[in-house]
């Protein structure tokens, strides 16, 4: 992987099977759970599909030779207010501090501001400080209460940002 050949664009219907394995790859290294994590999520072995409903979108990091990470923003469901949710936001070991994270995150929060969103949330485990680190420099804050029903009941870290217009 040569950092100078990576490119962001929006997920393809040829990413799904490669993208769905890069975030269970990931997941396993971080230790999740099977039950109440991404890793459960029907929508993982059709990324594109899931990404096609409104006020969704998805991006890969990709080179020719495939896709390294990807991150993703949908309505939160059950919100009470104009939430959407930044989701399956992982990157494989060899992209992680190279600053894609970052601009995947800010593609993220503009494209979630373009559509009208208020607010933006995420749900990650406690132990993934990194991209707690992350968040937190892009202007998110912790909440004490998880938002919405994202079926990710082993996830008990929950923040939120305002989103700005």
């Amino acid at each position: 992987m040569n950092p100078l050949d990576l490119c962001i664009r929006p997920v393809l219907p040829r990413d799904n099977k490669m993208l769905a394995g890069v975030i269970r790859e990931v997941l396993i290294e971080m230790g999740v759970p099977k039950k109440g994590t991404a890793l459960g999520d029907a929508s993982l072995k059709s990324m594109y599909e899931a990404y096609q409903a409104p006020m969704s979108a998805y991006w890969v990091v990709a080179d020719a030779s495939g896709i390294w990470g990807g991150a993703g923003i949908a309505p939160l469901e059950l919100a009470e207010r104009r939430v959407c949710e930044l989701q399956k936001m992982y990157f494989k070991r060899e992209l992680r501090g190279l600053g894609w994270g970052d601009r995947l995150i800010r593609i993220a929060l503009d494209r979630a501001a373009e559509l009208g969103f208020e607010y933006c949330y995420l749900e990650t485990m406690p132990y993934m400080q990194a991209a707690q680190k992350l968040y937190l420099g892009h202007g998110f804050q912790y909440l004490e209460y998880p938002q919405g029903d994202t079926g990710h009941t082993a996830c008990t870290v929950w923040m939120e940002k305002k989103l700005d217009h």
